[in-house]
């Protein structure tokens, strides 16, 4: 494998790896959104399970996981005589990074509220211990 390709292929599993720190995203959840990432228009659930090789109902599973974490959006689309169907597309990364910055900055501000919440806790007294009696 060249350098720029190995090189590339371990960008792309810190990335993954990201998404999955974060928002404990799914093999399949990661594999749907990089379809939908690379896909020219935006997808339904359909036509994402069959770029994904798996059944509807999985890839349906997924989509509602990336539109929780909100890696995707729905769009309806309303047919002329009635009715309506949905396609899927990635958020804007831009979006995405603002958000992960936001949940990083609010695990740090948790983590050092903890830190000090134990220093306060387990901190020794100034004073000196008594002497043990012998």
């Amino acid at each position: 494998m060249p350098d720029s390709m190995a090189e590339q292929l371990r960008q792309d599993m810190e990335c993954e790896g990201l998404l999955e720190c974060f928002h404990g995203l799914k093999d399949l959840d990661r594999e749907c959104f990089r379809a939908l990432v690379e896909a020219e228009e935006p997808l339904t659930v359909d036509e994402l399970a069959e770029r994904v090789d798996r059944e509807r109902s999985t890839a349906y599973r997924a989509v509602q996981r990336l539109l929780q974490t909100g890696f995707i959006e729905k769009e309806q689309i309303n047919y002329d005589q009635g009715g309506y169907y949905h396609v899927y597309s990635p958020t804007d990364p831009s979006k995405i990074t603002d958000d992960m910055q936001r949940m990083l900055n609010d695990w740090y501000a948790k983590m050092g509220q903890l830190i000090q919440e134990f220093e306060t806790k387990y901190e020794q007294s100034d004073t000196p211990a008594p002497a043990a009696e012998s």
